[in-house]
């Protein structure tokens, strides 16, 4: 997980802090001078503070706004995403027998009964609900897979930078802002070049979360089919 944790957490944060920080920075620079006669050190010390503070700050933010916004706008939190839905009688992504083998892995190793299609068709809402807790007890048996822990770190990066950029592209309104008020041009330029930066991110990502969601799935029932999984009764490990 301190793998996950970098790439997927804190390598976009201070990707998309950029914005926060020269506002802060910005800011503080009016009161630099005064800083220095008190005690040389002491203004490169908050700076330093600062920084540290807010790449923590905004890793928790990120990730939440992330889940909250972006994972339950797309996919209805867990309900709707693609290792839900491709379980699901009714879609068409995987093939039957492949889809049966799965489902009889998961009767066979959780004693986990996915709904049959009739009942599916009768409860939709239900049927996710049990695949949901299903896939939640597979994504924990392979939880030191290599190569699955790899395209779930994709997965939250990607995600994960659409609620980086989210907030990003707030302050960098606020830059833009500032820059004005202050009459200094190279805020508000530098503002306005965050801004397009951000915002595209945030396009780019709401087009690719669906389909690194997609990837994911796809390895995760590959790798589940053709591993044998110990049964465990903790919650899964992977970051969803």
């Amino acid at each position: 997980m301190k793998g996950y944790n970098f790439r997927a957490r804190t390598t976009l944060t201070i990707l998309t802090s950029l914005p926060m920080l020269v506002l802060f920075y910005a800011i503080l620079s009016t009161y630099h001078n005064a800083l220095n006669e008190i005690f040389l050190i002491l203004p490169w010390l908050t700076y330093l503070g600062i920084t540290g503070a807010s790449i923590y700050l905004l890793t928790q933010i990120n990730r939440f706004v992330s889940k909250e916004i972006f994972q339950k706008l797309l996919f209805q939190d867990e309900l709707k995403m693609p290792t839900t839905t491709q379980l699901l009688w009714s879609d068409k992504t995987l093939a039957k027998i492949f889809k049966e083998r799965i489902r009889e892995k998961i009767r066979n190793d959780f004693q986990i009964d996915l709904m049959s299609l009739d009942d599916e068709r009768k409860n939709e809402v239900e049927a996710r609900k049990l695949i949901v807790s299903a896939i939640s007890q597979v994504r924990n048996a392979l939880r030191r897979n290599t190569l699955l822990l790899q395209h779930n770190t994709e997965y939250g990066f990607v995600r994960n930078m659409a609620g980086g950029s989210l907030i990003a592209l707030i302050s960098s309104a606020f830059l833009v802002v500032y820059g004005c008020c202050t009459d200094r041009n190279s805020l508000w330029n530098i503002g306005m070049i965050f801004l397009v930066v951000y915002l595209g991110a945030i396009v780019m990502c709401v087009i690719t979360i669906p389909r690194y969601g997609n990837y994911y799935a796809k390895i995760l029932f590959e790798q589940y089919i053709s591993e044998d999984v110990p049964f465990t009764k903790s919650n899964n490990l992977h970051d969803r």
